[in-house]
Order: structure tokens, then sequence, then C-alpha cells
């Protein structure tokens, strides 16, 4: 069975929570204003993370700036913001203008920042977990001590041959790297039960003999220390470990997904409440963390810049149809030669 972490003293400060939470509401505000955008007509697609806020948070406040490596996947909005990406880009991302990092070639959500230590994101499903061994390896092999990887996914991807390749390679080095599954209990609309008999992903750790937490990925402190203690174990050469964040995904796949048929509102209702974000402000409120009008002030504040940023880059320019070609092909880069 997986091992369960206990919780470290490493408990956050009053400053730290506060980031948990701007970094939740942050998160949830840019997911609203993504879908509203795709209703509008504005960007393509929108994917939301909603469910998700906890995991990224506690996630994001146990990375090292400066230091460690993301390989994020699709719905890990939240975290590249937590670990540093701007929120500019991150709309300009959706917006597809020439001011995005990747000159508006990519489809939202499929960030980079090398600077951030955050590798660009592959569509195709589980191949991160690879590209994040590698650079793993790579770490090792340069005896670049005191630097982890942070690798995340989806269930679903543990049905993908590469995060089996992955996991084993990463034990069979000892490799620094912190593997976290945000089981969110639906790849697009196959559930759980139809990919796997085990009730928790976890549990694939000591096949590959690896540690394998579970953790309430409904709270961002209980998150924060299962990941913490996976970096800090990496960190003096105790290998990889699988943390197990069990989430929900409240939302459609995406804004292209109709999720009413293959799951009932019953069942998202009764996981609603459970949501990370009201939970995470009742308990701050309750513990004297944050006063109702400060939390009011700081949602306002968020709700406004999310939407201030969006009002900016909307008025920036599209690709000019000139450049359709470049950044394509080494080399010449007239079509079709």
């Amino acid at each position: 069975m997986p091992e369960t972490l206990a919780r470290t003293r490493n408990e956050p400060t009053s400053e730290q929570l506060l980031t948990l939470l701007r970094n939740m509401l942050t998160q949830r505000a840019v997911d609203t204003r993504g879908f509203q955008l795709n209703r509008q007509g504005k960007i393509a697609i929108a994917m939301g993370s909603e469910g998700h806020e906890a995991v990224q948070a506690g996630t994001g406040l146990a990375f090292v700036r400066g230091k460690d490596l993301l390989y994020p996947y699709y719905r890990n909005t939240g975290l590249i913001l937590a670990c540093g990406f701007p929120l500019k880009d991150l709309f300009r991302s959706q917006f597809a203008r020439a001011t995005d990092r990747t000159g508006g070639r990519n489809i939202i959500n499929h960030v980079t920042a090398r600077e951030l230590g955050i590798a660009s994101i592959s569509s195709i499903i589980a191949s991160q977990c690879t590209h994040a061994v590698g650079a793993a390896y790579a770490l090792k092999y340069r005896k670049e001590a005191g630097r982890v990887v942070f690798c995340q996914f989806g269930e679903g991807a543990t049905s993908e041959g590469e995060w089996h390749e992955a996991l084993n390679y990463a034990a069979v080095h000892r490799l620094a790297v912190v593997f976290v599954c945000e089981n969110n209990r639906w790849a697009i609309s196959t559930p759980q039960v139809k990919q796997m008999k085990n009730q928790d992903v976890a549990a694939r750790a000591i096949g590959y003999g690896v540690h394998g937490s579970v953790v309430d990925g409904f709270d961002p402190v209980a998150v924060y220390h299962a990941v913490h203690e996976a970096r800090e174990r990496a960190t003096v050469g105790g290998g990889p470990t699988l943390v197990e964040a069990k989430c929900y995904r409240f939302l459609s796949h995406t804004t292209d997904d109709d999720d009413r048929t293959y799951r009932s509102r019953d069942e998202v209702e009764l996981q609603r409440k459970l949501d990370p974000v009201p939970r995470f402000k009742r308990k701050l409120v309750s513990d004297g963390a944050i006063s109702e009008d400060a939390l009011k002030a700081l949602e306002t504040e968020i709700t406004e810049l999310v939407n201030r940023t969006t009002d900016e880059v909307e008025t920036e320019p599209l690709p000019p149809s000139s450049e359709l070609y470049t950044n394509v092909y080494a080399g010449e880069t007239s079509p079709w030669l």
C-alpha cells in the first residue's frame, strides 16, 4: 500500500497561507473569465480547472523558484501562475496575440517560460512525464544538487505507457522527481473505475519501488506538506515520489465538451460541497488569518486585475499573416518547397 506521508513541521507561515488563498482565488477568476470570453466568441476554447485550486496552489508553494523545473499539463493554469508565470502572458496565449511567447501559435494553456523553469506543454497525454524524467537525469548527470523536477498529470495519464516508463526509469536511476497526480476522477468522459482496478493511483508506486502518498486534494495545506516532503526526500537522494491528490473537475473538460452526456448533475453537486475555494476562505476567516472585509477586498482586487488584464491584452495585435510560416521549419520558411 502507498506510504502515508506525515505532515512535516514546516508549517506555512501566515504570509504563505495568504499566498495560497490569493493563488486559489486568481485561478478561479481566470477560469471564470476564460469561459466568459469563449462564450463571447473572443477566444476559441477554454479549459477550466475548478476543483484543482488547492492542488495547484499547494504544489506551487512547494516549488522553489530559480531552482526547480516544472513539467505541467494542460489543466495547470493555477500552478504556472503560482510558479511565477505572468498573468498577462497567460491571457496572451488564450487570445493568440502576436505578443504571446509562442507568437500566438499554440493552443491555450500550452505555455512555456524557460527563465522560470516552466517547460513547454505537449498535448500528447503523459509525454511530459518522460520529458520530466529526462530533465531530472540531466540534473543528476551534471551533479546539480538541490534541484527537483515537478511533473503534473491527471489520472488518465497513468493509463499511458509513457507514464509507466517514466516511473520505472526515475526509480531505477533514483532521480529527483516529484510526480503529482491531480486525480479529478474523470479522464474526459472516462471514469476512474473504467481505467483501473485500484482505488488509489498511488498504490502503483510500490510496483516501481518508489514512495507513494494519497492526499486530500481539496486542502492546499495538506497538498503542500505532501509535496514539500517529497521534494525534501528528492534533494537528499531519496529518489522520486508519487503524490496522488484527490480532487474533482467541476466543469466540462473544455468548452467544447458537454459533461452532461456522461455524468449526472447530482454527482457534480455532491462534489461541489467540497469546493476547495470557499472551504479555504472559511478556514482562514475562522482562524483569524484574514478578516471578512479583507477577504472581500482581495476578491475585488483579483477580479478587477483579471478583467483589466484581459481588456488590455484584447487590444494587442494579432500575428501578421506574413509570419505564418516562420518558426515552423529550419532554414527556408517558404511552404511546400
